[in-house]
């Protein structure tokens, strides 16, 4: 292993354990008001009438008609309201902030704010939504004739939930409008997003707005897109009172109004003829909730990784996402992702027991090789070490010793062991990285010889102030401690692109290394020195063309692969998961206790979803498990033992050969879990999570059948 890879102590541990680190909730401004949103009770209606309660003075209301830009918050397209304008599309929208001094009478006065709506249609079922956000597709070979020739035609429809992030620390902001400039501050992962909405909604110029990171307890992709909205809010609040407003949700609040995991209803047909899969027809729909956020991209990789890492001789995958008056989905680790690859597992394993043959073998047999077309019609420019992988977790787990022994099982304890094998693309899709991003980096150089990082990246728990300092000091030879990297403030950093998409430690990690190269050898001692490196677009890319859904969609990726193994209780319907694989080619390991701690968080969040995580609606469309009580994640008890270990590998366009890592293990656990299921209950199954309720219902429906 590189010798970066050895684990040194976090940047940030001490600070952290110790409670000296502060987050949004720790922070007070002189004379800071507080902020309370009045929040949609319908899904769908006109607001007719708004009516406040009595409120002294100091206490004010804060509306759409107190905006001083345009009221639309820049996602993707602008359609999310800052504060409703009328018309409300699910339950949670904001309609207006109270504003006050102590934060228990704020929130009273908001409880008694009553709003009356005219009732309009809704549409909770994304099947029936007549309103398509967006839509896309692509295919190769002549698919209707392999069908048509087929021997047989596996024909099923998977389902894959609403996921809540869970994130330590919920969300929160605030807004400090001073003569004439604004300053936005709080949890979040993209500041350059937030100062872009903010400074729209507010008409401001760009230098009059101000964004700063501070500490910020988990993300997941949930802070990704909502700060923009919350830190327009604060934004406009603080306008009109002329005090810095702060907004912190509480739990309640945070899952009932904030993005989830879209949920995807996946038909699949694979075509079967000669004892070969011949072709995949793939029809896939995503739930966009109430307003587009961020379900464009979202889709996209959806798509994208719709036939997983095989390779077909013809297919076809379409999809679409749809409006639904639910709480808009948005980013989730893995982005689209685990959705179809969960889907495209299962119909392997499916088409493996319809085949007679192993699912293991079965996932070699067509995986993907170097040089081959990819199904967008781009080419697998790197190697894919899925096959060796899949070994190397067979051997540690007795996997193919276990599978023979958990056919035909009888009694009440059964055994179970499945398998997944994923990829994740790495950074963002197509050419985002060189046409919407275009990252800048700057390494500065201070006249004492120390040397300060100045990055946009947040740091939510992920280790990037560790890796990216890391980075720094040994392409400079210098101590760690001589190297200084502090949260993100957007009036000193330069945009070089938000936490999200795994690109921080391949694209700003890059950066880095290659401004360090530059300042090594342009090194002046005790003078000030500035060098500033900018995003290059790798040139061995097939070009993207989102019109045709065609080329490269990403230069290269991180690729997985999982084995779960439960037992089930087939008296009372409990699942209890024994051991937990996971083979992971990263490239270069920059720290591995870092990475070793990403790998086992997301494959202990995926298997969550593929269990017990699952967001509950009632009737009127409203969240009903809105807190952490009834919203069950798993814990260290729930998967007692996770084996993580690594594909040795290196990718050229990555510092010191390190490609994407953060969602990576949150692609394919659901898969391997409901695997296992699989074969412990000896039957297909098409949805995750599959909760002890489901597993009731199955075997009573045996019982009784």
């Amino acid at each position: 292993m590189s010798s970066i890879s050895q684990s040194v102590r976090k940047l940030d541990h001490l600070a952290k354990a110790s409670g000296a680190a502060k987050y949004v909730e720790d922070i007070v401004l002189d004379d800071m008001l507080y902020g309370k949103i009045v929040r949609s009770t319908v899904a769908h209606g006109k607001i007719r009438s708004i009516r406040l309660p009595d409120m002294p003075e100091g206490y004010s209301a804060v509306t759409a008609a107190d905006i001083p830009g345009v009221n639309n918050v820049h996602i993707v397209q602008d359609d999310h309201p800052v504060f409703s304008g009328g018309e409300v599309n699910y339950i949670g929208e904001a309609i207006l902030m109270i504003v006050g001094p102590d934060k228990r009478q704020v929130a009273k006065f908001a409880r008694a704010t009553e709003v009356e709506y005219d009732l309009l249609e809704t549409c909770f079922d994304p099947k029936k939504s007549d309103t398509t956000f967006y839509e896309y597709g692509y295919e190769e070979g002549d698919w209707r004739e392999a069908f048509a020739e087929a021997d047989e035609v596996i024909d099923e429809e998977i389902f894959s939930a609403h996921q809540e992030h869970a994130y330590m620390e919920v969300q929160g902001l605030i807004g400090d409008y001073r003569n004439g400039k604004l300053t936005v501050r709080g949890s979040m992962q993209c500041p350059f997003y937030v100062h872009m909405a903010v400074t729209a909604v507010m008409g401001m110029k760009p230098e009059d707005v101000n964004v700063i990171a501070d500490e910020t307890g988990g993300g997941f992709g949930g802070k990704e897109d909502y700060p923009s909205i919350l830190g327009s809010q604060v934004g406009v609040a603080s306008y009109k009172v002329g005090k810095p407003v702060k907004c912190v949700f509480d739990r309640r609040e945070d899952i009932t109004c904030t993005s989830k995991r879209h949920p995807a209803f996946m038909r699949y047909r694979i075509a079967i003829k000669d004892g070969k899969m011949t072709a995949v027809d793939a029809d896939i729909l995503y739930d966009g909730g109430g307003y587009t956020t961020l379900s464009m991209v979202v889709l996209q990789r959806g798509l994208i990784g719709a036939l997983g890492i095989y390779k077909f001789p013809s297919y076809r995958v379409h999809g679409k996402a749809v409006k639904t008056h639910t709480v808009p989905n948005g980013a989730f680790r893995g982005f689209g992702g685990p959705q179809t690859f969960f889907a495209m597992e299962l119909m392997m394993n499916h088409a493996a027991r319809k085949l007679g043959k192993d699912p293991l073998e079965l996932r070699k047999e067509y995986c993907a090789k170097q040089g081959d077309m990819s199904p967008t019609h781009g080419v697998y420019h790197f190697d894919i070490p899925i096959p060796a992988m899949l070994d190397q977790l067979a051997e540690a787990s007795d996997y193919h010793r276990k599978v023979k022994a958990y056919r035909n099982q009888t009694g009440r304890y059964r055994r179970g062991i499945g398998v997944s094998s994923v990829y994740h693309g790495c950074g963002f899709t197509g050419a985002g990285e060189r046409d919407l991003i275009k990252g800048v980096f700057k390494l500065h150089k201070r006249a004492d010889d120390t040397v300060e990082i100045l990055a946009a990246a947040v740091d939510m728990g992920q280790g990037v102030k560790t890796t990216f300092r890391k980075i720094a000091a040994n392409v400079l030879g210098l101590p760690e401690d001589r190297v200084i990297i502090v949260n993100p403030d957007t009036a000193r950093v330069p945009n070089s692109g938000p936490t999200v998409a795994s690109r921080s430690i391949m694209v700003v990690g890059k950066l880095i290394e290659r401004a360090a190269k530059r300042l090594k050898a342009e090194w002046k001692p005790g003078e000030d020195q500035l060098i500033t490196e900018k995003y290059v677009h790798p040139d061995f890319m097939i070009p993207w063309d989102l019109a045709t859904f065609s080329g490269d969609p990403y230069p290269d990726s991180s690729w997985s692969t999982n084995i779960v193994e439960v037992e089930v209780d087939t008296m009372l319907g409990l699942t209890k998961i024994l051991n937990a694989w996971g083979c992971y080619d990263v490239g270069t390991v920059i720290d591995e206790n870092i990475v070793i701690g990403q790998m086992e968080g997301g494959l202990l969040q995926s298997l969550g979803h593929g269990g017990i995580e699952l967001i509950n609606y009632d009737q009127s469309g409203r969240i009903r498990n809105n807190s952490l009580s009834d919203y069950i994640v798993p814990t260290a008890l729930d998967v007692p033992s996770l084996h993580v270990m690594f594909h040795k590998s290196e990718y050229f366009n990555g510092p010191f050969g390190a490609k994407a890592a953060g969602e990576l293990p949150n692609v394919g656990g659901s898969a391997s879990y409901i695997g296992a299921l699989e074969c412990a209950l000896e039957t297909d199954l098409y949805q995750t999570p599959f909760s002890t309720e489901d597993t009731m219902e199955l075997l009573e429906g045996r019982r009784n059948g």
